[in-house]
């Protein structure tokens, strides 16, 4: 991985693993790393190198920029993105190429000059405006709030390629190959819902206007800033999205809960015991105080059922779990089937406060509501069996 990659006809990946950053933008955990993937497209007349690498791995992208120039100058910088994860090196580019001119639409342009101090050799582009390399036309293609309001896409007409930013990323770091038919589609698949559930899934509506913008594309393969490059079978991953975006889910339920002293789990299972007598057999069980809330968002947006259980705290929802549905709230997965039910023991609050979510949420309610006081006995229990019953019957 210490050279550049040919990916398509004069294009080239210079993009780096990394295995060291242990949360993604701060939030997000990265067991399996994360790939901040470069491109260049060298034309007869001109070179584009399309985003950068973050700022630590300066030295390697520039080895892996150079080599893949192979000689000739770097002309152009296409700057799909300004979050740093992409355009950590600008400055440095200028430094070592110091005609370069920078591509961007409109929004970019503060940000270039806030990030870099950068005012100058900046050309704006908009929806439809082309970049002739020589043998590569470059294509440019505005996607307001996916998921920055300055983010565009790259379409190179020549070869196929949609250089696609944040669209159709994911978590991980590249093991060995960096395409799709290099790889099983279970190691890159759940991490790119993941990434679309944490980072993407507010702006779904978005994602089929954009869907439905870049349509008319002869797209041949898709190169994201992140994960897996699929060059084999596109449709695949566009048909995830337009999936992930219409909030279709597969049948099946999760089910969180939080608890301080074992009560409200002994509910949860109970729910769970009642899911799969409805025969629904992938049914995930997570405690919100122990959980990576980044794999709970993902099956949450994976499957069509949630049932959300919690103690009260202090009068209020259990605060791990007033933290998950304040991510729920911003994200507002649609077409699912919530249940909820609590405990308290001197104050109650947590079942309004449930309650309370669901009606802002505007999912579909199951009965029956289950408030237990201390600890659940064999009727309550029954309750929430009867809880995930009703549940897994809904999605029959």
């Amino acid at each position: 991985m210490y050279k550049p990659i040919q990916a398509n006809k004069d294009t080239f990946w210079v993009g780096v693993n990394d295995y060291e950053t242990d949360l993604f933008e701060s939030l997000w955990t990265l067991p399996q790393g994360v790939a901040y993937n470069a491109y260049v497209v060298t034309g007869l007349n001109a070179a584009a190198a399309i985003d950068t690498v973050k700022g630590p791995f300066l030295d390697e992208y520039i080895n892996k920029l150079v080599q893949a120039l192979d000689g000739k100058a770097l002309n152009y910088l296409v700057v799909n993105h300004m979050e740093p994860d992409h355009a950590g090196l600008i400055s440095q580019l200028k430094t070592k190429w110091p005609s370069l001119k920078f591509i961007g639409n409109a929004k970019t342009v503060p940000m270039l000059k806030g990030y870099h101090g950068i005012e100058e050799d900046i050309i704006t582009v908009k929806d439809g405006d082309t970049l002739d390399l020589g043998g590569h036309i470059l294509k440019f293609f505005t996607v307001p709030m996916l998921h920055w309001p300055e983010s565009m896409v790259t379409f190179d007409a020549s070869t196929g390629v949609l250089f696609s930013n944040d669209s159709f990323g994911g978590f991980g770091a590249h093991e060995g190959g960096i395409f799709d038919d290099e790889k099983v589609n279970s190691r890159w698949e759940d991490e790119m819902l993941r990434y679309y559930a944490c980072i993407v899934a507010k702006y779904s509506n978005i994602v089929q206007v954009a869907l439905k913008k870049l349509g008319a594309l002869e797209i041949n393969n898709i190169f994201p800033s992140h994960g897996t490059l699929f060059r084999h079978d596109v449709k695949q991953v566009i048909n995830l999205y337009d999936k992930w975006s219409r909030h279709d889910a597969d049948n099946g339920a999760v089910v969180v809960y939080g608890s301080m002293y074992g009560n409200t789990r002994h509910m949860a299972e109970a729910v769970c015991a009642g899911l799969s007598g409805a025969n629904i057999k992938d049914v995930r069980l997570y405690d919100v105080s122990r959980a990576d809330t980044s794999i709970i968002l993902r099956d949450i947006w994976k499957f069509r059922s949630l049932a959300l259980l919690a103690c009260t705290y202090n009068t209020q929802l259990f605060p791990p779990m007033e933290a998950l549905c304040s991510k729920l709230l911003n994200r507002m997965p649609k077409n699912k089937f919530l249940g909820i039910a609590g405990s308290y023991s001197w104050s109650k609050g947590v079942l309004t406060a449930l309650h309370d979510y669901a009606e802002k949420s505007k999912l579909a309610l199951i009965n029956p509501e289950v408030e237990v006081y201390t600890s659940p006995t064999q009727e309550d229990l029954n309750k929430c069996f009867e809880l995930g019953m009703n549940l897994g019957e809904a999605m029959a």
